[in-house]
C-alpha cells in the first residue's frame, strides 16, 4: 500500500471535510513508496459509503466516512461526514486551526511502472482517506470551516473511548475561499464530559478499606459502594478480560544502518543489470625539457555493472482471519513484512561492505583496545583517502559496527574514564551511548547494525568507509494481494528491486581480527 496527501477543503457547518484527495496532470507526490504519479483514472474506487476517513492512517482512529466521490479531468474530489464523537470533533478543530491540513490517501497497488526515479500508477484500489497533519500536493487548498449550532453527542450512543458531549457555542461559519482566524475561533466548539463518562466506582485496595470502615460506622453510600465492589470482584464472568490492540514485537525492526552509511541512488525504470562509467587510468604531465615530446599517458574509462536483486516475501492465511479479525493484524502484518525487507536489504549491503573493503595490515584482536581502535581509524582513514582521491568528498566519514562491537566501545577508557559517552573535554573522544545506534568516535560517525552479513553478531568487522564509495539503488517496494476462494485463503506478497554498486571497493576499510 502507497499514502499520499492532497490539501483538504472543509465545511465545518455541516461536519463535512471535502477536497481533492488524488491529482492526476502529472503532478508528482511524495508518498511512501516515493516518488509517484497517478495516470488519470488509475484508481478503482468502491462504493463511496465504504470508505472511512481515518486519523493519520491509523485504523483505531476512525473520524468520518466518505459521502461522494468524483472523478474530474484533474484529479479526485471526494466529501466526508465527520462522526459526532469527540474524535470527529477534535479533527473539526485541528482543521480550523490549520494543525491538520491535508487528505492523504491509502491504495494498493495493481499496475505501476517507474521511469526516472517516479513510479508512473496505472492501476490501484483505494482502501482508505486519512485526515493527516501536511499535504504533499500544491494544488488545493482550504475553503471553510464553520460548525452546527445543535449537534450534540447522544448520550446512548457512546463508544468506548469516547463518551463527551460537543456543546456548539456559536453557529455556523459561511464558506469562503480561505480560513479566516476570526471565522476559526468562532467555530470551535466546547467539549465537556458526560457525567455516565466516570468509573462508576474506584476499586482500589485502599478505598475499599476506607469504604469498610466508613459501613461498619453506619454509612449508606459505604455499604453500597462494598456491594458493587464484591460484585465485581467476586463474579469475573461477568467482568471481561480486554485484548488491547497493542502488539508487542520485540523481533522486528526497519532500520537499515548499513544502507544509511552509505549514498542512496533510483533504480532505473528496466532491466535487472545496469552499467555505471568509471575512470580506469588518469593521463599524466610531466616535467619536460625543451624541445621534447610531451609525456603522454591515455586516459581509459570502463564500465561497472551492477546487478538488480529482488527482495520477497509472502504470508498466507484464512479468509476468515483476514475479514473477522482486528484491523491490528493487518497493519501488523504489513509492519512484519516491511521489517523483514528492510534486514535482507541492509544485510545484502553489510556483506557487501565486507567483501570490497580492504583488509587492514596490522591485525589486531576481534574487540580492540582505545589504542588498537584509535589505531584501526587512524590507518582507515588514511587508507580510505588515498583510494577515493578523484571523488567530490575523499575523505572516510562513516564508521559501521555490530552490536558486539558497540559494546566493547562504550567500555573503552582512558585511565578509568569512559572515552565514548563522556561530555568532558579532557576525554571527549566521541560520543557513544547505550540508548541510540548512532554516535560519533574518534571523528567518525557510527553507525550500528544488527543486519550483519551473517545475520548475527559473530562477524566483528569494524567498516570504515566513505560514503561516495558504494551507493544503494532501490525500486518502491509493493504490496500484493490474491485470494483463493476454492481455498479459502489470502496471500500478501511484499516485495522490491535494490542493487548495491561497489565504486571504489577501496572506499571501505575493515579491521584485521586475531
Amino acid at each position: 500500500m502507497i499514502t499520499f496527501s492532497a490539501e483538504l477543503t472543509a465545511d465545518q457547518a455541516g461536519r463535512t471535510i471535502s477536497g481533492k484527495i488524488v491529482p492526476f496532470d502529472g503532478e508528482v507526490g511524495i508518498t511512501s513508496a516515493g516518488a509517484v504519479v497517478f495516470e488519470r483514472g488509475a484508481i478503482n474506487m468502491p462504493d463511496a459509503s465504504k470508505i472511512k476517513l481515518l486519523l493519520e492512517h491509523d485504523p483505531k482512529q476512525p473520524i468520518g466516512r466518505a459521502q461522494y466521490m468524483n472523478e474530474t479531468e484533474d484529479g479526485i474530489y471526494a466529501s466526508f461526514k465527520i462522526s459526532k464523537s469527540s474524535r470527529g470533533t477534535d479533527a473539526l478543530i485541528e482543521a480550523s486551526e490549520e494543525l491538520r491540513t491535508g487528505l492523504s490517501v491509502g491504495v494498493m497497488v495493481n499496475a505501476a511502472k517507474p521511469k526516472n526515479g517516479v513510479l508512473y500508477v496505472s492501476s490501484a484500489d483505494l482502501l482508505e482517506v486519512s485526515l493527516v497533519q501536511a499535504a504533499a500536493f500544491k494544488s488545493a487548498a482550504v475553503t471553510d470551516i464553520a460548525a452546527s449550532a445543535d449537534e450534540v453527542v447522544e448520550p446512548n450512543q457512546p463508544t468506548e473511548s469516547e463518551t463527551a458531549t460537543v456543546e456548539e457555542t456559536t453557529s455556523a461559519v459561511e464558506a469562503t475561499p480561505t480560513v479566516e482566524a476570526a471565522a476559526v475561533e468562532a467555530a470551535r466548539p466546547a467539549v465537556t464530559a458526560m457525567a455516565y463518562t466516570k468509573p462508576r466506582i474506584e476499586l482500589t485496595a485502599a478505598k475499599y478499606a476506607e469504604q469498610s470502615v466508613r459501613a461498619a460506622l453506619g454509612d449508606e453510600d459505604a455499604r453500597q459502594y462494598l456491594i458493587a465492589a464484591d460484585s465485581t470482584v467476586n463474579n469475573p464472568g461477568l467482568v471481561p478480560t480486554r485484548q488491547l490492540n497493542e502488539v508487542v514485537n520485540p523481533l522486528g525492526t526497519t532500520i537499515r544502518p548499513s544502507i544509511e552509511a552509505i549514498t542512496r541512488g533510483v533504480l532505473p525504470d528496466a532491466g535487472m543489470t545496469f552499467e555505471v562509467p568509471k575512470i580506469s587510468a588518469m593521463p599524466t604531465v610531466a616535467e619536460t625539457a625543451q624541445g621534447n615530446a610531451f609525456s603522454e599517458t591515455d586516459s581509459t574509462s570502463e564500465f561497472l555493472t551492477a546487478t538488480v536483486k529482488k527482495y520477497a516475501g509472502q504470508q498466507t492465511f484464512s479468509v476468515e482471519l483476514l475479514d473477522r479479525t482486528s484491523p491490528a493484524f493487518f497493519d501488523e502484518l504489513v509492519r512484519n513484512m516491511a521489517a523483514a525487507y528492510a534486514k535482507a536489504t541492509d544485510a545484502a549491503v553489510n556483506a557487501a561492505l565486507i567483501s570490497g573493503a580492504s583488509l587492514d595490515a596490522t591485525t589486531t584482536v576481534t574487540f580492540p583496545t582505545a589504542a588498537e581502535l584509535l589505531g584501526i581509524v587512524a590507518r582507515g582513514a588514511a587508507s580510505v583517502y588515498n583510494a577515493t582521491l578523484g571523488l567530490p568528498n575523499p575523505f572516510a566519514r562513516n564508521m559501521i559496527v555490530n552490536t558486539s562491537q558497540w559494546s566493547n566501545i562504550m567500555t573503552l577508557n582512558d585511565s578509568g574514564r569512559p572515552i565514548y559517552n563522556a561530555s568532558q573535554p579532557q576525554n571527549a573522544g566521541g560520543v557513544v551511548t547505550p540508548t541510540a545506534l548512532q554516535g560519533n568516535v574518534a571523528g567518525l560517525n557510527l553507525y550500528v547494525t544488527p543486519n550483519t552479513a551473517s545475520g548475527t553478531d559473530t562477524d566483528g568487522s569494524i567498516v570504515i568507509v566513505n560514503p561516495d564509495s558504494y551507493t544503494w539503488y532501490e525500486s518502491p517496494t509493493y504490496r500484493l494481494r490474491a485470494e483463493s476462494t476454492a481455498a479459502g485463503q489470502v496471500t500478501i506478497g511484499y516485495y522490491g528491486y535494490g542493487a548495491i554498486l561497489t565504486k571504489v571497493g577501496a572506499g571501505a576499510f575493515k579491521n584485521n581480527k586475531a
